[in-house]
């Protein structure tokens, strides 16, 4: 099969974020440096940027090697030539994404400030015009007496068009990862992969996949990251499932008591975001750690956007407790807007994509390995 060479590729990854991979001359610290390279396997970053230098597209997408990076940033700290190979991954993490994003909208999110931009503000006042109208046309109503925040915002209409928003989300996953499957698995990439493979190395999506346990080889140091990282997977996967799966029970004008489980159960979510959102945030800021100190615009987004959540949530409560009708209202609309950015700039298209890329790129890696020792051995 001849190979095709694009030789802008370089220049395109740097619109990713990966902006001084042709400084690298391949010395190989990097891959000696890594403590998740293994004898035989993945030999990152190395091989990934001299693919960027030679312009070798196909290579960089059917490779799984980006995603087994985790970005302990020990390969840019102890770089000679200041490349910063850490933050090259990241880059064509995300160029992977917009080529699997199946509605185009990655590549502007991750290419562009101001399309960026545009999407955020988009997303952020569709929820709140969506509210105006079911008030002003629909079945909604203002009351001012007191507070009846179903009234203002039907748990039923809402409930539905969650329910109709998480549809497109999946679908929307499902084809990013099918498209992933077909560069990553295709027959020269992936030769004498059997359906047995699949079938018995799936226990990889879970066992590494969901664990993120390979995290834990980056060096005792890292420990505590991956701590962090695991609340706030939790925390969210914990608020997403209570205002998909059970928004009635979530949302409602009836005021529990403190032990009930519906508000306990979101204070803790609740907490979770916010202290792991702001660790985030003050690492950013203050850009000690390697992997803080080269931020691309999209990087601000995902925290930012997850904290306003958690926060307009919190105030919506304590104004509905302190019985303040339009308070309540207001924050709501603000509470659904910064959701709904948080969501779509995010969920597939954003950072957010790692928690269901990574583990289908160590799932594939399992699959070919699988094949690859099955035909040595009959050679």
């Amino acid at each position: 099969m001849a190979i095709k060479i694009q030789p802008n590729l370089l220049g395109e990854i740097e619109e990713y974020g990966a902006v001084n991979a042709s400084a690298c001359f391949n010395c190989g610290n990097c891959t000696a440096i890594c403590g998740l390279v293994e004898e035989g396997g993945a030999q990152f970053p190395r091989k990934i940027i001299r693919y960027l230098q030679l312009g070798l597209k196909e290579k960089v997408l059917e490779s799984t090697e980006p995603w087994m990076c985790y970005y302990c940033g020990e390969c840019s700290a102890t770089c000679p030539r200041d490349a910063n190979p850490g933050e090259i991954m990241m880059g064509v993490r995300r160029y992977a994404t917009a080529q699997y994003d199946v509605t185009g909208l990655s590549k502007h999110y991750y290419k562009s400030h101001k399309a960026s931009l545009i999407g955020i503000l988009t997303w952020f006042v569709l929820p709140i015009i969506f509210l105006i109208g079911l008030n002003l046309f629909g079945s909604a109503e203002i009351v001012t007496e007191r507070v009846e925040l179903n009234s203002f915002a039907p748990v039923e209409t809402i409930n539905t068009t969650a329910h109709i928003y998480a549809l497109l989300i999946g679908a929307s996953m499902i084809g990013g990862m099918y498209k992933m499957w077909r560069m990553i698995m295709n027959k020269e990439s992936a030769p004498g992969v059997k359906i047995s493979d699949y079938v018995s190395e799936f226990k990889t999506i879970f066992t590494k996949g969901a664990t993120v346990k390979r995290w834990l080889d980056c060096g005792e140091e890292h420990k505590f990251r991956w701590l962090k990282h695991y609340i706030l997977v939790l925390s969210y996967g914990t608020m997403f499932l209570l205002v998909v799966g059970f928004l009635k029970w979530f949302q409602t004008d009836e005021i529990y008591s403190i032990t009930h489980p519906q508000r306990w159960i979101g204070y803790l979510a609740t907490i979770g975001l916010i202290i792991t959102t702001l660790d985030i945030i003050r690492g950013r800021m203050k850009k000690e750690a390697e992997i803080h100190k080269h931020s691309h615009h999209t990087d601000w987004v995902f925290p930012i956007s997850i904290l306003l959540v958690a926060i307009t949530g919190i105030l919506i409560n304590i104004f509905r407790y302190s019985g303040l009708p339009w308070p309540t209202y207001i924050i709501y609309a603000i509470h659904l807007g910064v959701t709904a950015v948080m969501l779509s700039t995010e969920v597939g298209v954003g950072k957010w994509a790692h928690v269901f890329y990574r583990p289908m790129a160590l799932y594939f890696d399992a699959v070919k390995r699988k094949a690859a020792n099955r035909i040595a051995a009959d050679e």
